[in-house]
């Protein structure tokens, strides 16, 4: 359990993180244009909160495969959409549910645009660093390799087994 945490501060997670986090920031940027023009345009709640995550997540995703995990193309395309898609439904899921929480909280008032933005923020927030780890090991598996695979030579041209 140490050294998988300690994969999280190697150079190569930090790169991935930054990268993450710029790629973030403008899907959140995507996200939140979206919800508050759908929002102006009357779609309800719900609608508005998914259908904005869904095309901020498609968006993340052709970054992310392209830029933090550096994939151009080859094998396991279908394996990384349907995953990546997975992890952001169950991201979806929790935040349409704080969104929602936070509606019922308010009571009989609809929230305001701001209480809505601070919800879709603090699901945001609290989703970040299992989304990574969800990415990284499982989606894309690309920088969680054991010590051993860090100073194995290549046999004959091959790449170790062990290496996603």
């Amino acid at each position: 359990m140490t050294s998988y945490l300690r994969s999280f501060w190697t150079k190569q997670a930090a790169g991935q993180m930054a990268r993450l986090a710029i790629i973030g920031v403008g899907n959140t940027v995507l996200y939140f244009a979206l919800i508050n023009i759908f929002r102006t345009v009357g779609i309800d709640l719900l609608p508005r909160t998914v259908l904005a995550f869904a095309l901020a997540t498609a968006m993340s995703y052709v970054l992310n495969r392209r830029w933090t995990f550096k994939i151009r193309h080859g094998r396991g395309h279908l394996r990384q959409s349907v995953g990546f898609f997975g992890v952001n439904l169950v991201a979806l899921v929790v935040t349409a549910g704080i969104v929602l929480a936070a509606d019922a909280l308010t009571g009989a008032e609809p929230l305001t645009r701001l209480e809505e933005n601070l919800a879709n923020l603090v699901a945001g927030g609290l989703l970040l660093l299992p989304k990574l780890a969800a990415l990284r090991d499982l989606v894309f598996r690309r920088s969680l390799t054991t010590p051993s695979a860090q100073t194995a030579e290549p046999h004959g041209g091959r790449v170790s087994s062990d290496f996603p």
